[in-house]
């Protein structure tokens, strides 16, 4: 089973996730897209290690998530995916996305293109459980600079395309799970 956790910042949706691996009954594995790259993050990244269950396997992957997810997914194994929004973060400043962006240029995605198709192609096949946590960020205005707008734009088709895939959605606002599918 798929399942989709979409919430803001500070939401609870990691929260959710993690409860319901623990829940699960199979072994975890935590499949952790950050990178920290700078004091902040890193802080971010503690926090969320100290709040995991020792027992838990922990995979760090900033970018081939399909990958990881083909190489982890496993009968009897639940992996949990924090988060996707960071994972597409990086694919656009590995690539030559957000450079563009800034510059005014017109914006060409392959890289990122490639990677969320590869990500929506693997995820039906994979045996076992699967949580994947990521972030709503089209309830706001419309950013002004062009990056920001790009990065909004591609979660928002991202978050659509991964909950068509998954058979459970599940958005979380004040720490309120609300199913939605």
């Amino acid at each position: 089973m798929r399942e989709l956790i979409i919430g803001g910042a500070r939401s609870g949706k990691s929260l959710l996730a993690e409860r319901r691996a623990g829940e699960s009954g199979l072994q975890v594995v935590y499949l952790a897209t950050a990178q920290a790259l700078d004091s902040e993050m890193s802080q971010r990244i503690a926090h969320h290690r100290a709040r995991r269950r020792a027992d838990w396997e922990l995979v760090e992957e900033p970018l081939d998530l399909a990958g990881a997810l083909r190489r982890n997914a496993a009968p009897g194994v639940c992996l949990l995916v924090d988060c996707l929004t960071l994972w597409l973060s990086n694919l656009l400043f590995a690539g030559d996305a957000a450079r563009q962006a800034e510059a005014g240029e017109t914006v060409s995605c392959r890289r990122l293109t490639g990677a969320t198709d590869g990500l929506i192609d693997v995820l039906p096949q994979l045996p076992g459980q699967i949580i994947l946590v990521t972030n709503e960020v089209g309830w706001g205005i419309v950013p002004m600079a062009a990056l920001s707008r790009l990065f909004a734009d591609e979660q928002g088709r991202l978050n659509q395309r991964v909950a068509a895939v998954c058979e459970r959605v599940t958005l979380v606002a004040a720490g309120l799970p609300l199913t939605l599918r």
